[in-house]
């Protein structure tokens, strides 16, 4: 349902489709630690595969650092692999080393396989393919140039790239945007002037260009200061290109879009964890979260929803408590409902949502909140899901909050309405591995005293 590597913890990744269907997952990897060196600790790719894009084996480190004196000696940051000819291209982002302030130097350099697994890669000379052109880009303290992603150019035979940037045009704290170039070959590109750059965001990170049925585009980064990741679409990739505002909440990060085995177009991102596992603890580099649906209305705002392929790992209802849970129920008014209690049995509670009209929340023990969020229009129904730690709200279908709680005990679930309590029933989630016990498995709930 949700993955990291044993003892390790996922940042940004990429997905891969192989001819025979199997999913390849590629990701930065690193230590689960708050003190998180990005500069040392991410230095390799590793690799899992899936046939449903929710149950996923563990295959190793797939990529790592180059060789010392090139341009990624330091560290690997985030990769897009694409097809070509009979195997695939990737490209990645390579750090050099650091600014005489400690900058990271970022470039993009590029590798090939004979495979379409993930597996194989050879890097491509010894030097990047593009870098940032200081007449639009900063070149060296709070630069930034990573997280490629390439497309087929809509308006030729060539390429498109995508790459995080940073306006040289701006002030350094409000200039993220998304820079592009183009190529004929994949190996020789040609920077252009911003994409994307909306004056108000410090990163715009992890770009996704995404084509949909009737020609248009999607694009998708992530939001830095929120930490949570935007919406934009366009008639053409050259633009112009219409701000749709957040489709992930805060706490869903670096979002990759890919066909479903039932042909539905999902969206795949990741999702942060706590040190310690207790509910004090900082929030560090996470796992791969379970698929949700993308609806790209022509006439509104992209949205995520439910995808019904996660039906399958739903259980028969049952009034019965349960730790890893999906409730529905209908709502009217202010409604509050509590998912576990303090102690086994107990009263009071230790993890419940709320809603209020406009206003959801989740808090936890002593009515601490946790997350919140305002909706566009009120309520009328809402989606539970609760995996070990993780809660995910959706609102009339729609998922508007994510969260983490450590407290409490499962407990039936109840929901208040004007003083009056009614029960909830609830769908048991079959996890893939429930016996998996190390650093990266999903949270088993309290320990027994």
């Amino acid at each position: 349902m949700r993955y990291a590597p044993p003892g390790l913890c996922v940042n940004d990744f990429a997905l891969l489709r192989d001819d025979d269907g199997t999913y390849a997952v590629l990701h930065l990897q690193g230590p689960w630690t708050a003190e998180f060196d990005h500069l040392r600790m991410e230095t390799s790719y590793g690799r899992a595969t899936s046939a449903d894009l929710v149950h996923w084996q563990p295959q190793g480190t797939a990529f790592g650092n180059g060789l010392p004196g090139r341009f990624d000696q330091q560290a690997v940051w985030t990769m897009h692999p694409v097809r070509h000819g009979d195997g695939t291209a990737m490209f990645y982002t390579g750090v050099f080393g650091l600014t005489p302030d400690g900058w990271p130097l970022q470039s993009v350099g590029l590798a090939y396989s004979d495979r379409t697994d993930g597996t194989g890669w050879r890097r491509h000379g010894t030097g990047p393919v593009v870098e940032a052109d200081a007449r639009w880009y900063r070149t060296g303290e709070r630069m930034g140039w990573r997280d490629p992603f390439v497309v087929p150019d809509d308006e030729s035979d060539g390429w498109v790239m995508l790459v995080c940037a940073s306006d040289a045009s701006l002030p350094v704290e409000v200039s993220g945007c998304v820079a592009w170039a183009t190529s004929d070959d994949l190996e020789h590109w040609t920077v252009h002037p911003p994409l994307v750059s909306p004056g108000d965001v410090d990163e715009l990170e992890c770009p996704v260009l995404e084509r949909l049925d009737d020609g248009s585009w999607l694009l998708l980064g992530s939001i830095g200061a929120t930490r949570g990741f935007e919406a934009w679409t366009a008639p053409r990739l050259r633009g112009p290109w219409t701000r749709r505002g957040p489709l992930g909440p805060t706490g869903s990060y670096a979002p990759r879009v890919i066909p479903a085995p039932d042909g539905s177009r999902v969206v795949l991102h990741t999702t942060p964890r706590r040190v310690g596992l207790t509910d004090s603890g900082d929030r560090c580099r996470g796992m791969l979260a379970q698929p949700k649906l993308l609806v790209t209305p022509a006439d509104g705002a992209p949205r995520l929803q439910w995808w019904p392929g996660l039906d399958a790992w739903l259980d028969e209802e049952t009034d019965r408590p349960a730790l890893h849970a999906v409730g529905d129920l209908d709502i009217s008014g202010r409604v509050e409902i509590t998912l576990r209690t303090e102690t086994p049995g107990g009263e009071r509670p230790a993890l419940a949502v709320g809603c209020d009209g406009k206003n959801l929340w989740v808090t936890g023990l002593d009515g601490d909140r946790l997350g919140d969020t305002v909706l566009t229009e009120p309520a009328a129904t809402l989606r539970i899901l609760t995996i070990g730690e993780y809660v995910e709200v959706y609102a009339d279908g729609v998922f508007v909050l994510t969260t983490l709680c450590y407290s409490g005990h499962p407990a039936p679930w109840t929901a208040v309405t004007e003083g009056r309590p009614r029960t909830v029933p609830v769908r048991p989630i079959r996890l893939p591995d429930p016996g998996r016990d190390d650093a990266s498995a999903i949270w088993p709930g309290p320990s027994p005293r």
